[in-house]
């Protein structure tokens, strides 16, 4: 077994239920956390290395400008993927210390923040979201609730530090405005429907599937009868390790580490599914069936709701179904709560994340989660 399989293996989590954007709300209007005063020196360097790490596919969730936990997992990911021992901090250092950066190609990023100017087409995925789950299952789609919010996920920013990068400005966002931004790929909604993941799903939701039993050996092809006329092996599929310890979701291509992603799992009540899966297809933006019993105790009911797409769905942009009923990777419509709170039990990411995630997979991945 390769050293790479000593790695954590990371996490998965969804909430299916309206929790995360309810939480979103709610975000909005708290000041950001609380964090030591940082020189604009600090922040930008930190900055520098959570680009560094994302655009590397270790992925440290939402660009805040803090060595944050998730930066932190993501840089000891990062280089175990590349066979080095991650640096342990002195045991005096304090929480938001820089960690170990040496042998880093931080010069790379340059430069660590961008002038971006807001388009109409920016605009055009901004609507009015109610809180009632009722009303929402009446609209078309389920968008971003103001300009601020799709500019911070659109450049995989915390909202609060959109604000910081941007005093003043950030309330009254229109076509033309001037903004600072963390220099990253910018995750773009309108390219989610260009994207041509393997075996596309057609249901009508996302978490309507049936469970789907492993093919008996009379379903599988037979061998052919003449070995010299086999055609060559494929290549191997790539594998997704969950930790549901670390909340981490890790790839691996054979027996090398090549991406991770923050995770949310679910809760002890809805847990999500111990044990080894597979993926059964994919589903751009999907419609969510939200069933409150369902979601809370696992039984389905009558009572529901079929809410539209959008990226402030529940599930997000992108479903990524497992062979289990109801279980998926997907997004989310609120990328605050990555790994802060719980699912229903399926795996959450944020939307910029579960894309890349989905470029990365096929059909028939196999899904470990542990």
């Amino acid at each position: 077994m390769s050293n790479y399989r000593c790695v954590a293996f990371f996490a998965l989590g969804l909430l299916f239920s309206l929790a995360p954007q309810i939480q979103a709300r709610e975000h909005s209007k708290k000041k950001a956390p609380h964090h030591e005063k940082q020189s604009l020196a600090q922040s930008e360097a930190a900055t520098r290395l959570q680009i560094f790490l994302d655009q590397s596919n270790f992925s440290p969730g939402k660009l805040d400008g803090q060595y944050n936990e998730f930066t932190r997992k993501a840089l000891a990911l990062y280089r175990q993927s590349r066979g080095e021992q991650p640096q342990s901090p002195p045991q005096d250092a304090k929480a938001d210390a820089a960690p170990d950066v040496n042998g880093l190609d931080l010069a790379s990023v340059k430069p660590v923040f961008i002038t971006y100017a807001v388009t109409p087409a920016d605009l055009q995925n901004v609507g009015k979201l109610p809180a009632s789950v009722k009303e929402q299952a009446k609209l078309k789609a389920l968008l971003y609730r103001d300009p601020a919010d799709a500019i911070a996920e659109k450049f995989h920013c915390d909202i609060h530090f959109l604000e910081q990068l941007n005093p003043g400005k950030t309330k009254s966002i229109k076509p033309g405005d001037q903004l600072r931004v963390p220099n990253v790929e910018p995750f773009e909604l309108g390219a989610v429907k260009d994207l041509k993941p393997g075996s596309a799903m057609d249901s009508p939701a996302a978490n309507e599937l049936p469970d789907e039993p492993d093919k008996t050996p009379e379903e599988n092809p037979a061998p052919p009868q003449n070995p010299s006329a086999a055609p060559a092996s494929p290549p191997s599929l790539p594998s997704v390790k969950v930790d549901t310890h670390a909340n981490m979701l890790a790839v691996f291509e054979g027996d090398k580490l090549v991406a991770a992603y923050p995770v949310t799992i679910g809760s002890t009540q809805t847990a999500s599914p111990i044990g080894d899966w597979k993926v059964r297809g994919m589903s751009k933006m999907p419609r969510f069936r939200y069933d409150e019993k369902m979601l809370k105790h696992g039984q389905r009911s009558g009572q529901f709701y079929m809410l539209p797409p959008g990226p402030r769905s529940p599930v997000g942009v992108l479903w990524i179904a497992l062979n289990k009923k109801g279980i998926g990777m997907h997004g989310t419509a609120a990328p605050d709560s990555i790994a802060q709170s719980v699912s229903h039990g399926c795996i959450r990411l944020a939307n910029w994340d579960v894309v890349r995630l989905a470029e990365r997979v096929k059909v028939g991945t196999p899904v470990s989660i542990h």
